[in-house]
Protein backbone atom coordinates (compact mmCIF):
# COMPACT_ATOMS: atom_id res chain seq x y z
CA UNK A 1 0.00 0.00 0.00
CA UNK A 2 2.75 2.54 0.92
CA UNK A 3 4.36 1.73 -2.54
CA UNK A 4 1.13 2.77 -4.09
CA UNK A 5 0.85 5.85 -2.48
CA UNK A 6 4.12 6.78 -3.39
CA UNK A 7 3.69 6.17 -6.49
CA UNK A 8 0.51 8.36 -6.33
CA UNK A 9 2.71 11.32 -4.83
CA UNK A 10 5.24 10.89 -7.72
CA UNK A 11 2.21 11.11 -10.25
CA UNK A 12 0.93 14.18 -8.11
CA UNK A 13 4.03 15.87 -8.24
CA UNK A 14 4.65 15.46 -12.45
CA UNK A 15 1.16 16.57 -13.01
CA UNK A 16 1.85 20.17 -11.09
CA UNK A 17 5.22 20.46 -12.59
CA UNK A 18 3.83 19.81 -16.06
CA UNK A 19 0.89 22.48 -14.96
CA UNK A 20 3.18 24.69 -13.94
CA UNK A 21 5.97 24.93 -16.85
CA UNK A 22 2.90 23.85 -19.57
CA UNK A 23 1.27 27.11 -20.90
CA UNK A 24 -0.68 24.90 -23.03
CA UNK A 25 -1.38 22.44 -20.29
CA UNK A 26 -3.15 24.65 -18.07
CA UNK A 27 -4.81 25.78 -21.58
CA UNK A 28 -5.84 22.58 -22.08
CA UNK A 29 -7.32 21.63 -18.78
CA UNK A 30 -9.46 25.30 -18.50
CA UNK A 31 -10.59 24.51 -21.81
CA UNK A 32 -11.49 20.86 -20.97
CA UNK A 33 -13.27 22.49 -16.97
CA UNK A 34 -15.47 24.80 -19.95
CA UNK A 35 -16.57 22.07 -22.21
CA UNK A 36 -17.22 19.41 -19.55
CA UNK A 37 -19.78 22.27 -17.67
CA UNK A 38 -20.82 22.84 -21.19
CA UNK A 39 -22.06 19.76 -21.42
CA UNK A 40 -23.33 19.07 -17.87
CA UNK A 41 -25.10 22.56 -18.21
CA UNK A 42 -26.83 21.75 -21.84
CA UNK A 43 -27.54 17.85 -20.35
CA UNK A 44 -26.09 15.94 -23.29
CA UNK A 45 -26.48 12.40 -23.50
CA UNK A 46 -24.09 9.99 -21.28
CA UNK A 47 -22.18 9.06 -24.63
CA UNK A 48 -21.59 11.94 -26.02
CA UNK A 49 -20.51 13.49 -22.32
CA UNK A 50 -18.15 10.15 -22.27
CA UNK A 51 -16.70 10.93 -25.55
CA UNK A 52 -16.38 14.50 -24.76
CA UNK A 53 -14.13 13.37 -22.02
CA UNK A 54 -12.29 11.06 -23.52
CA UNK A 55 -11.42 13.45 -26.37
CA UNK A 56 -10.05 15.78 -23.50
CA UNK A 57 -8.36 13.33 -21.35
CA UNK A 58 -6.70 12.34 -24.95
CA UNK A 59 -5.48 15.89 -25.82
CA UNK A 60 -4.30 16.42 -21.55
CA UNK A 61 -2.00 13.12 -22.20
CA UNK A 62 -0.75 14.07 -25.36
CA UNK A 63 0.21 17.21 -24.28
CA UNK A 64 1.87 15.54 -21.05
CA UNK A 65 3.52 12.74 -23.47
CA UNK A 66 4.84 15.97 -25.55
CA UNK A 67 6.38 17.67 -22.31
CA UNK A 68 8.30 14.64 -21.76
CA UNK A 69 9.32 13.82 -25.05
CA UNK A 70 10.49 17.57 -25.40
CA UNK A 71 12.37 17.70 -21.85
CA UNK A 72 14.27 14.14 -22.74
CA UNK A 73 15.39 15.86 -26.14
CA UNK A 74 16.71 18.57 -24.71
CA UNK A 75 18.64 17.03 -22.00
CA UNK A 76 20.13 14.55 -24.39
CA UNK A 77 20.70 17.31 -27.18
CA UNK A 78 20.89 20.44 -25.79
CA UNK A 79 21.49 21.82 -29.01
CA UNK A 80 18.78 21.59 -31.44
CA UNK A 81 20.12 19.16 -34.06
CA UNK A 82 17.69 18.90 -37.18
CA UNK A 83 16.25 15.20 -35.88
CA UNK A 84 15.75 16.37 -32.31
CA UNK A 85 13.89 19.29 -33.56
CA UNK A 86 11.76 16.70 -36.13
CA UNK A 87 10.93 14.52 -32.72
CA UNK A 88 8.87 17.58 -31.16
CA UNK A 89 7.80 19.01 -34.16
CA UNK A 90 6.37 15.27 -34.65
CA UNK A 91 5.11 15.16 -31.52
CA UNK A 92 3.18 18.80 -31.19
CA UNK A 93 1.40 17.48 -34.03
CA UNK A 94 0.28 14.60 -33.25
CA UNK A 95 -1.81 17.05 -30.00
CA UNK A 96 -2.33 19.04 -32.60
CA UNK A 97 -4.23 16.86 -34.72
CA UNK A 98 -6.15 15.17 -31.53
CA UNK A 99 -7.10 18.70 -30.51
CA UNK A 100 -8.23 19.56 -33.90
CA UNK A 101 -10.56 16.27 -33.99
CA UNK A 102 -11.87 16.89 -30.70
CA UNK A 103 -12.91 20.46 -31.27
CA UNK A 104 -14.76 18.88 -34.46
CA UNK A 105 -16.53 16.42 -32.80
CA UNK A 106 -17.36 19.14 -29.64
CA UNK A 107 -19.29 21.39 -32.54
CA UNK A 108 -21.16 18.43 -33.55
CA UNK A 109 -22.22 17.58 -30.16
CA UNK A 110 -22.44 21.36 -28.94
CA UNK A 111 -24.55 22.75 -32.02
CA UNK A 112 -27.47 21.40 -32.08
CA UNK A 113 -27.50 21.83 -28.47
CA UNK A 114 -27.18 25.32 -28.72
CA UNK A 115 -29.21 25.99 -31.38
CA UNK A 116 -32.48 24.01 -29.36
CA UNK A 117 -31.04 26.48 -26.63
CA UNK A 118 -31.61 29.77 -28.76
CA UNK A 119 -34.72 28.04 -30.17
CA UNK A 120 -33.37 27.45 -33.50
CA UNK A 121 -34.52 23.94 -34.94
CA UNK A 122 -31.45 22.13 -36.52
Amino acid sequence: MKRLWTSGRHAWRGMRVAFVSEPNLRIQIAVTVLVLLLASALSVKPWEFILLLLLCAAVITLELFNTVIERMADGLSPRLKPIIRDVKDIMASAVLLVSFVAVIVGVIIFVPYLLRLFGISP
